[in-house]
């Protein structure tokens, strides 16, 4: 019979910072992590900055002796199949029962794959075992095809072209991240693109994903013997639904401490839609320092000590030697502001009057404002 104790479902940055977090406090109660994956707990965003470009990078969050010394039980490689709330216990696929006292949902995202022809062939950039492929394959491709001009995308492209994968994006705009930054920063980015020689297909689409090839609904065929497809990820709520806990817009409804509206049950990082007691709203934050932040305060919760989630979201894309840095609450804007500098640029967005966001390159003191003005929100 397993003894109860904490659990957290979810390897990542949600889950092991959740983990980590309760066995600071409570240093002989039993704390597990279960996760399908078979890898230890690593970074994710190095994976696409340096890790695929070849570049030395450490991924591991912590070392087997780490969770051995910390009496932390990792049970890698199973998949949870449901939580049965009544009896406080989570159920593998196997059958093996985990009983809880309290329950951290930290199940992450899976990617999409848009309903393409032969899109089923193409590489995705979401674990270590997805990149550790990627990073094969590229070794043995001339020419590539990154369906998506998001984040990952940028970034798989720029890391592709660095290791000599004559490289193109496709991604269905005018220029890329122009839906998530506008066109002024979109710009900027298909230069950066360009410059790290990646080409990018702006107003056009994949229609098909052949063998050798990726044919755009203009009819033009694109050589690839590498294809990547980066189009964004869905939130991972299979097992909120099945416990019927509350969810709303594909993610699992938390307040400002993390609990979900089951009774010791809390939930962080992309799976989680939390009030941020800051934005004074509920945020979907799906990048790696926000699910480490939820983690933590999920973790003190369950603890039993007071805290809440009220950092403002960040994050970082690089393209070559570029980083660009966004600081927001990651919600629509009215207006976007675009300041040139010497070096890089600002771009300021407003909604209603009020800063919601900023993106920068090479502005670190504007970077470092927005932090202050966000926060004093």
């Amino acid at each position: 019979m397993v003894a109860p104790g904490f659990v957290a479902v979810g390897s990542g940055a949600a889950g092991v910072s959740a983990a980590e977090t309760f066995r600071s406090k409570h240093p002989d109660i039993p704390v597990r992590v279960l996760t399908t994956d078979p890898a230890l707990p690593y970074a994710k965003p190095p994976l696409s900055k340096d890790f695929l470009c070849g570049r030395d990078t450490k991924l591991a969050l912590h070392s087997e002796h780490w969770f051995e010394r910390n009496a932390v039980d990792l049970v890698r490689g199973i998949t949870v199949e449901r939580i049965d709330v009544d009896r406080q216990e989570v159920v593998t696929a196997g059958g093996q029962r985990y009983p809880y006292w309290h329950l951290v949902v930290a199940s992450g995202s899976i990617p999409v794959r848009p309903p393409i022809p032969g899109v089923e062939s193409a590489l995705t950039l979401r674990s270590f075992a997805d990149a550790v492929a990627l990073k094969m394959a590229a070794r043995y491709s001339d020419c590539a095809v990154v369906i998506g001009g998001g984040l990952i995308g940028c970034e798989a492209a720029s890391c592709l072209a660095e290791r000599g994968v004559a490289t193109m994006v496709v991604a269905g705009e005018h220029v890329p991240l122009q839906r998530r930054f506008g066109v002024e920063a979109g710009e900027r980015v298909a230069k950066l693109l360009s410059d790290n020689g990646v080409r990018f297909a702006g107003e056009t689409t994949v229609a098909a994903v052949e063998d050798t090839r990726v044919v755009l609904d203009s009819g033009e065929a694109v050589d690839a013997d590498l294809v990547v497809c980066a189009t964004g990820v869905r939130p991972d709520i299979r097992l909120a639904e099945t416990a019927a806990l509350q969810t709303r817009d594909g993610r699992i409804v938390v307040d400002a401490h993390m609990h979900t509206s089951a009774r010791n049950v809390y939930a962080a990082g992309d799976a989680a839609l939390a009030h941020n007691v800051t934005a004074g709203r509920p945020i979907a934050a799906e990048h790696w320092r926000d699910a480490a932040h939820q983690g933590h305060v999920a973790g003190l919760t369950a603890a039993g000590y007071r805290a809440v989630w009220d950092t403002v979201p960040g994050f970082s894309c690089t393209i070559g030697t570029s980083v660009l840095k966004y600081r927001g609450w990651g919600v629509d804007f009215d207006e976007a502001r675009f300041v040139d500098h010497h070096t890089g640029f600002t771009v300021w967005y407003e909604a209603g009057g009020d800063v919601v966001g900023v993106l920068t390159l090479n502005a670190d003191d504007d970077h470092r404002r927005a932090g202050e003005l966000l926060g004093a929100d």
